[in-house]
């Protein structure tokens, strides 16, 4: 089976900034798109990737249904403590989520996030739109150092879907 033979790679997600509000983050992963969305909105999976290197979930919460909360905490290198949650707005299983993002140390931050999944020979494309209120938002997402954890969590997230199909 492809799955079981499959190469993860690593820090390959590619960060555009669109105007002067959005962030589009993609990322190709070596396993297909229902591995890549149940690794993606599986609690118990989520705590084995989000934080990437930077730290532990401790806490993975999903209800995934339109109008459902979702809320995660890691905790970074053992000491501080972030917490970030939302709203799910829009959900087509195993294709397309559309929800809410807060980091709660920056509660007037509320971002919208449409995370698309396509597969084309086993092979999934996950595109992420963030699309923030105002520039200075946009601003401190991006100047927060986001991009190596996103890099770090990618690469944790497509061995776990690799993983799924073994």
């Amino acid at each position: 089976m492809a799955g079981n033979t499959a190469q993860a790679s690593t820090h390959t997600a590619t960060v555009t900034l669109q105007g002067d509000r959005e962030i589009v983050i993609t990322r190709e992963f070596a396993a297909p798109k229902h591995l890549v969305w149940k690794a993606y909105t599986t609690p118990e999976l989520i705590k084995r990737w989000w934080a990437g290197e930077r730290g532990e979930v401790t806490l993975a919460e999903v209800d995934l249904r339109v109008g459902g909360k979702w809320r995660y905490v890691l905790v970074a290198n053992g000491d501080f403590e972030a917490g970030f949650h939302g709203e799910y707005r829009e959900i087509e299983t195993g294709e397309k989520l559309v929800m809410t993002e807060v980091f709660e140390g920056m509660p007037d931050g509320e971002a919208l996030d449409t995370v698309t999944f396509t597969e084309v020979d086993s092979r999934t494309t996950l595109t992420m739109l963030v699309q923030h209120t105002v520039p200075e938002h946009r601003d401190a997402h991006i100047g927060s150092g986001m991009e190596g954890g996103m890099q770090e969590a990618m690469d944790r997230l497509e061995q776990i879907a690799i993983s799924l199909a073994a």
